[in-house]
This record gives structure tokens, C-alpha cells and sequence, in this order.
């Protein structure tokens, strides 16, 4: 089995919600702004749940806003 690789979009999806900041993004989803920034740095991969709340606050699919790859 290889190693799970997660992309996403997130930094993309800020900007075309009216320029979100990470902060706005870190406080709608709970969690700091060192996650967002870790997250669109692909140094970290979201919980489930944290991954659902980015969704819903872009109202997109996680698929929309996650990519899961098997290297």
C-alpha cells in the first residue's frame, strides 16, 4: 500500500470568495490560522470533520475542495 497524498484548493476557493483571509477562513471553520496556512502548504491533512466544515463554508463538495491520491 502507498502513501496517502491529500491536495486541495483551499487558497484558490479563498480568493474567489471576496478575498477570504486565512484568519476569516480559520475562525468560520474553527481551527487557526496555522492550520489554513499548513493545509494550502500540503504539510498537513485535515480531520475529517475539518474537512467538512471548509467544505460547507465554501459550499462546495469535499471533492471540490480535497484531492485524495495514493503514491
Amino acid at each position: 500500500m502507498g502513501t496517502d497524498i491529500i491536495h486541495n484548493n483551499i487558497r484558490k476557493q479563498r480568493f474567489e470568495s471576496n478575498e477570504m483571509t486565512q484568519q476569516e477562513l480559520a475562525d468560520a471553520a474553527g481551527c487557526t490560522r496555522q492550520t489554513i496556512v499548513a493545509l494550502e502548504a500540503g504539510r498537513y491533512t485535515p480531520s475529517l470533520g475539518l474537512a467538512f466544515r471548509i467544505a460547507l463554508i465554501f459550499s462546495k463538495s469535499i471533492d471540490d475542495i480535497f484531492e485524495y491520491q495514493v503514491d
